[in-house]
């Protein structure tokens, strides 16, 4: 494990010490009279049981506070905020298309000028074959126009 030139150290191993769980005493219980007593109340079922019990009152909520009203002027100019805001998107929107569509409009012009000059450089720079076209010798054409028959 170690290399011979280092010395050998001898390896303690610590092992850890359990923690006792803490005792949980229960809470006394103490009871309490209610404030008032309730009174029990009884009813009689219709198979003729009697069922006793302290009666419960029920929760009541707090009452809700009346909302104020919302002036027409309020609602007027909110809504003519969102439909500002929609007319600026739409707006933003709108010039965005315009200018992606010139854009395209722009290379597919670009792109058909390079294919025609493409095609038109082949005709030019292929015309060197000969190839089922006509040959027309130009010195004899003009010594044939300048030579006068009879």
């Amino acid at each position: 494990m170690y290399p011979d030139h280092t010395p050998q150290r001898s390896v303690e191993v610590h092992h850890p010490t359990p923690i006792p769980p803490p005792v949980v005493h229960p809470a006394p219980v103490i009871p309490v009279q209610p404030g008032t007593v309730p009174t029990v109340a009884s009813i009689v079922l219709p198979d003729g049981r009697v069922v006793t019990g302290y009666a419960i009152d029920a929760v009541h909520p707090e009452p809700v506070t009346a909302k104020p009203a919302v002036s027409r002027a309020a609602v007027n100019v909110a809504l003519g905020g969102v439909g500002f805001l929609a007319v600026c998107g739409g707006l933003l929107l709108l010039t965005s298309f315009i200018a992606a569509l010139t854009a395209f409009i722009g290379q597919l012009i670009i792109l058909a000028a390079v294919i025609f000059g493409g095609w038109i450089a082949v005709q030019v720079l292929g015309a060197s074959g000969h190839r089922g076209g006509t040959t027309v010798n130009i010195r004899r054409a003009v010594i044939k126009r300048n030579h006068f028959h009879s």
